[in-house]
């Protein structure tokens, strides 16, 4: 793949750089188990020869923001050890780039097999164009983690001035603008440069007018530092998962507010992903099934609301997201503070999602959406327009879809429920703007601001 391979890595790298058995559900994605099924843990399954994992342990890498939490309650709850996984272990990430570097040692070099990442990670990581000297280290992508669940926050010293969804007519974009021509320019951050967060950032600033390369300072900061950078005043903006933009509402300096959801921006938008070294996951086939069954059940048991006040309880202990509950009873409400004088947001429809949201499956490693973050990536100069003609390798080559399938076959999901296209269709964004995965070139061409590369 001449064009993907030929990336001017140098130039990527230095930013990248800068940073259940007799209580099985009955395969309903609405009926997750209930609280009494699977209490204090789950039930341990019957495994046949053709069910028994080759190995019983995996090191999963996370971050302490919301999407990690299908591997938590999986480890936490029993899901794991209910298939067989009975040594999976959740070591907490200390920023994208940490994971990265672990990805690449391996377990065995006291790093990681697989875990949480933001997209597309997993790609890049495959074609060798963030890791260290170049090397490919072949991932294979398994299941969403979750949908929704990020926002963007502003300090409130720029209450007032229009930050909203629409900032080209509320005259946030002017504003922003005129910071820079003034030698102050707005300064907004992400926690890792060419990736789920930072795109969600950009696409908003683009849609309202704002160029996000010439306009505003863009910089890669740790999910778990963004609060305390704005508290300091040395940045504007950031763009990251909950609970970290909501705690700035809840900051008793109410040192911000928040200006959009991207749940607001894309509707079921795809977030965060379980992917695993290639290497483990062609060795330990039977093992990698038995780990998304897992994962599947604990989505489905994070989505089921009598089970929200444990999972929350769980997910904001020390060893995990280390910060009052009280920060993430809301997201998975659908409730949000967004402050700056903007009603309270009260609709489920926002709320973080796991397993099913109004699109269908969220757990569904869709190819389509590869594909929308390869076309993201192409335009915003991350990755050269030549990728878009051997996208469909790059995203076979990573997809493990085929696993999906098979592990939800297995573990009883009816068959309505499992996609049966690799495409989810048409996306429609809040600006009016919709990608077509049969003809990302139009995306691309209907978009005012872009960085393309040839």
């Amino acid at each position: 793949m001449s064009n993907f391979s030929g990336l001017s890595r140098r130039r990527f790298l230095a930013t990248a750089g800068a940073a259940s058995g007799a209580v099985l559900l009955k395969g309903c994605l609405g009926n997750p188990p209930s609280p009494t099924d699977l209490s204090p843990r789950a039930e341990a399954m019957t495994l046949s020869p053709t069910t028994t994992p080759e190995i019983t342990s995996i090191k999963l890498g996370y971050i302490a923001i919301a999407e990690s939490a299908p591997l938590i309650i999986a480890k936490e709850k029993g899901f794991f050890d209910r298939h067989g996984m009975t040594g999976v272990e959740v070591s907490k990430q200390a920023s994208w780039g940490a994971a990265r570097d672990n990805i690449e040692i391996g377990s065995e070099g006291g790093g990681i097999d697989g875990g949480q990442w933001q997209m597309p990670m997993p790609h890049l990581i495959s074609e060798g164009l963030i890791t260290k000297g170049n090397r490919k280290i072949p991932m294979v992508l398994l299941a969403q983690l979750s949908t929704q669940g990020n926002g963007i926050a502003i300090a409130s010293m720029h209450e007032g001035k229009g930050f909203g969804m629409n900032i080209g007519k509320s005259g946030a974009a002017e504003y922003i603008k005129g910071l820079s021509q003034s030698g102050n320019p707005f300064k907004a951050a992400y926690t890792f440069p060419k990736v789920n967060q930072d795109f969600w950032i950009r696409y908003w600033l683009a849609a309202g007018g704002v160029n996000p390369d010439k306009d505003i300072n863009l910089i890669a900061v740790p999910a778990a530092q963004t609060v305390a950078n704005m508290r300091t005043g040395s940045m504007d903006g950031f763009s990251t998962g909950d609970p970290w933009p909501y705690r700035i509402i809840k900051d008793r300096r109410k040192i911000g507010f928040m200006a959009v959801l991207t749940g607001q921006m894309w509707s079921d938008h795809p977030e965060e992903y379980l992917a695993v070294r290639k290497d483990w996951v062609e060795k330990h086939p039977i093992a990698t099934k038995a780990l998304l069954k897992g994962v599947m059940e604990a989505q489905q048991w994070c989505d089921n609301p009598q089970n929200r006040e444990e999972m929350v309880r769980i997910l904001a202990t020390r060893k995990y997201f280390n910060v009052p509950t009280e920060f993430l009873v809301g997201p998975y409400e659908g409730n949000y503070i967004m402050g700056d004088g903007k009603p309270d947001i009260n609709d489920p429809q926002l709320a973080i999602k796991y397993w099913k949201d109004s699109r269908g499956s969220v757990s569904y490693p869709y190819k389509s959406h590869d594909l929308w973050f390869l076309t993201e990536s192409v335009r915003w100069g991350f990755l050269p327009e030549g990728v878009l003609s051997e996208s469909q390798r790059i995203i076979d080559t990573v997809s493990g879809e085929k696993y999906w399938r098979e592990a939800a076959q297995e573990l009883g999901i009816a068959s309505a429920d499992i996609p049966q296209s690799t495409s989810r269709g048409i996306e429609r964004f809040f600006d009016g703007v919709e990608f077509n995965p049969e003809n990302p070139k139009a995306y691309l061409d209907s978009l005012q601001i872009k960085a393309i590369k040839a």
